[in-house]
């Protein structure tokens, strides 16, 4: 039984080290794979359609995303047991339940907006210009479509826990500087990925090595 419960400890590890570096190089790629990164601008709900239009790769990037929010929930989890039964719990607790929240909302906003894209690519040209008025109601986030402003709330529930990592020193002080800091900057509005993607690389610089070390059981 107790090598039963070994091995099952170390798949865990594993398996939650191989997400502290899968998800962020992938908030790499995905941010890396958006048009005009040098060129940034705050983009209208027309322009958006209009860059997400037959663009394979951003819509390749966004289904990676969209898989992503599973390890984020995954993360979020760690750090809340990290800082469990510890002075800084309810860091640990309070801002978990914030960002399971908003990977939840991340994971709508990526299916409404992205993954839909990619289905009206396969319609005709024609057919697509008719569906204008329904995509500016969606990409201007109307009706209900408005919840999906609720994303900040998964970097303000990660900034909460890492406050909580800084406090407790879980973590090496420097990693939860950068990921404080990547998380201040992810959420930048579309159009301005560039900035977005220097967040996820500072993420990535941050999180990785605790990857590693988390597999290494170190």
């Amino acid at each position: 039984m107790n090598s039963q419960n070994s091995r099952i400890n170390n798949t865990k590890r594993i398996g939650i080290g191989l997400t502290f570096i899968i998800f962020p190089l992938i908030f790499v790629f995905a941010f890396g794979s958006h048009p005009n990164l040098l060129n940034p601008k705050i983009l209208e709900p027309a322009e958006l359609i209009q860059r997400a239009h037959n663009n394979f790769l951003l819509h390749f990037g966004h289904a990676l995303v969209t898989l992503c929010t599973s390890l984020l929930i995954v993360a979020v989890l760690h750090f809340m047991n990290i800082l469990k039964n510890t002075s800084n719990e309810w860091w640990g607790f309070i801002g978990g339940i914030i960002a399971i929240l908003g990977a939840l909302i991340l994971a709508v906003d990526k299916g409404a907006l992205c993954l839909t894209m990619s289905a009206l690519d396969t319609v005709p040209e024609n057919e697509f210009v008719k569906m204008m008025p329904g995509l500016l109601a969606m990409f201007g986030k109307q009706g209900w479509l408005v919840l999906l402003n609720a994303i900040v709330l998964l970097p303000v529930g990660f900034i909460i826990q890492t406050v909580g990592l800084l406090k407790s020193k879980s973590l090496a002080k420097w990693q939860s500087i950068l990921f404080l800091i990547a998380m201040l900057f992810i959420g930048t509005p579309d159009g301005v990925e560039i900035i977005n993607l220097t967040a996820a690389i500072l993420m990535a610089i941050a999180l990785i090595p605790y990857g590693v070390n988390l597999i290494r059981n170190k």
